[in-house]
């Protein structure tokens, strides 16, 4: 019986020994975390000023984060008398395990520095992906590329995938080409339709001068004389000058009675009298 009181009482004793660094220990976290969340406002503030690219400023903060974190959990851990040096050497035993079992998250950290250090695209670009992903860029974080569609909806595309294929930045030109394919009568005048079609385009203040708008005969096929029309317009306007002008050309080309003609095919009946 003596010996099971004294051994609670030197249970008894440790903790009340480790109360004070466990108690520092706290206070040092809560007064950390304050400062570490001041230091990232710094940094925030900081590129703000020097006018630092979004994307580069979530993915540093998220960086700057992570490591401050970490430092402070490693601390705080010391502090209340956890051996960190133990935790440390089991840590890198496992890390060959963790990185095979996260061999996907750490793609897409390298892929998001990859990112960062080419700029095939910024927050505020629309891209596209080979994979499927498109949108405009909200937000680049250390695994995840944030876009939002034309439709509101947010995509979250993995930042390996992403580095890894190919993007197409609508936003880094300054116009686009619009281009349309339009089948006229075979009876139809090739050279008026030419004219109309210009004149509609040149009407319109979105299209650009330079290069020049231009119609050309594509192809002769079954049913019709296709006509491919180019034009340019600034980046901005290209999808409101692209609907709007195609109803306008088919409004023009029917005003001058120039049809575009259905598909057609004939076909012959052959009668033959019986022998």
């Amino acid at each position: 019986m003596e010996k099971i009181e004294l051994a609670l009482d030197r249970i008894i004793e440790a903790m009340l020994s480790r109360v004070p660094s466990v108690v520092l220990g706290i206070l040092i976290l809560i007064a950390g975390s304050w400062l570490i969340q001041l230091i990232l406002r710094i940094i925030r503030k900081r590129f703000e000023r020097r006018s630092v690219d979004l994307s580069l400023r979530d993915f540093v903060a998220s960086i700057v984060k992570f490591i401050l974190y970490t430092m402070l959990i490693l601390s705080v851990a010391s502090m209340v008398g956890i051996q960190t040096t133990s935790f440390v050497a089991v840590l890198g035993a496992a890390s060959l395990s963790i990185g095979l079992a996260l061999q996907g998250s750490l793609s897409n950290f390298a892929g998001g520095v990859l990112i960062l250090l080419f700029r095939p695209f910024r927050v505020g670009d629309y891209v596209s992906s080979a994979s499927g992903a498109a949108g405009t860029i909200e937000k680049i974080d250390i695994l995840y590329t944030t876009m939002r569609t034309s439709d509101g909806i947010a995509v979250f595309a993995p930042n390996g995938p992403l580095a890894n294929t190919v993007i197409t930045n609508y936003s880094s030109i300054t116009k686009r080409r619009l281009e349309y394919k339009i089948g006229i009568a075979y009876e139809a005048n090739i050279k008026e339709a030419r004219d109309v079609i210009l004149k509609v385009l040149i009407d319109d203040h979105r299209i650009l001068n330079t290069p020049k708008p231009e119609v050309r005969v594509s192809e002769l096929a079954d049913s019709a004389v296709n006509i491919v029309i180019w034009a340019w317009a600034p980046k901005e306007q290209f999808w409101e000058a692209y609907y709007e002008n195609f109803e306008r050309i088919k409004l023009a080309l029917d005003a001058n009675n120039i049809t575009i003609p259905y598909p057609q095919q004939e076909m012959r009946i052959v009668n033959r009298e019986a022998p």
